[in-house]
């Protein structure tokens, strides 16, 4: 058995993982680790990346450079040209991000689940009834990015961004072992809804990129800030940033989860299930007939 599966079978324990990754000064480690990773000593770069290693299944074959500044210049790597075919039939809304597939379905009663037996209320999520309300009967999808993936996402269709509306919020893991035992979590950590209507159709879907610990920096392409997780007040900027299906709209600083709201009639794409590993391009939901 290698040094990295000693580590991992030790690490994975669920105890263990909950305790090393939460229990902890999340804040303030989230802080360090997002100025340390932007160290560009060589020296400095390669041993993180190296631990980095160890604890990740970091492929980088499909990196549009395989040279980096800093851990943060690999953390928030381009893919070369054409790594990530967009699926083009307009009946498909595509993922808009490398994710395994989390929780998914209907939304029944307003509430949506984190985890099975963890139901969370969407207005709550989105900071707005009238905007939840929207989605009554409609369809979710949670996508989380693991921290070797991808960790840039892209518009899922042809579509216009109408608002995004920034909240801070807490650094917890989102990672399936604190999704089982923190309730409401995406609720409780930084994140941005940002609302969509699909060109054509005129469908309204709605993304939520969710931060994490190690994370907690979400950057739009369309809007020159890199919101974070410090203590102020829900920031909303009115836009209107029309996007290609599979454009770049922005990143994670590290990786972390998307939350994907669709009306009702929308539907999840054959394959599309719980655990299931999913890239960005690829279907994720069908539009109504």
């Amino acid at each position: 058995m290698t040094v990295r599966s000693n580590i991992m079978k030790i690490v994975q324990q669920d105890d263990l993982n909950f305790l090393l990754t939460n229990r902890i000064p999340r804040r303030t480690l989230t802080r360090f680790t997002g100025w340390f990773s932007r160290i560009e000593q060589p020296l400095i770069r390669d041993m993180s990346l190296r631990i980095w290693g160890l604890f990740a299944d970091l492929d980088l074959s499909d990196a549009k450079k395989t040279s980096f500044r800093s851990m943060h210049d690999c953390f928030t790597r381009e893919l070369r040209d054409g790594a990530r075919p967009v699926d083009a039939d307009p009946a498909i809304l595509v993922s808009p991000c490398d994710a395994i597939v989390g929780a998914s379905g209907i939304v029944q009663d307003g509430q949506v689940l984190q985890v099975k037996g963890f139901p969370y209320q969407l207005d709550e999520l989105l900071g707005d009834a009238d905007h939840a309300a929207g989605f009554r009967n409609g369809t979710y999808v949670t996508l989380r990015l693991t921290s070797s993936m991808y960790h840039r996402f892209h518009a899922p269709y042809d579509c216009r961004v109408e608002s995004v509306s920034h909240f801070p919020g807490d650094t917890w893991n989102v990672n399936p072992v604190t999704l089982k035992r923190v309730e409401r979590l995406y609720c409780k950590n930084e994140r941005a809804v940002i609302r969509t209507r699909l060109s054509g159709s005129g469908h309204a879907v709605t993304l939520v990129p969710v931060a994490a610990i190690l994370v907690a920096g979400i950057r739009l392409r369309f809007l020159d800030i890199t919101f974070r997780p410090m203590p102020r007040d829900r920031q909303t900027f009115q836009c209107d940033a029309p996007f290609r299906k599979g454009e770049e709209m922005g990143w994670f600083e590290h990786g972390s989860t998307i939350v994907v709201l669709a009306p009702e009639g929308f539907r999840l794409c054959d394959g599309v299930a719980e655990g299931t590993t999913i890239r960005a391009g690829e279907p994720l939901l069908q539009l109504p007939v």
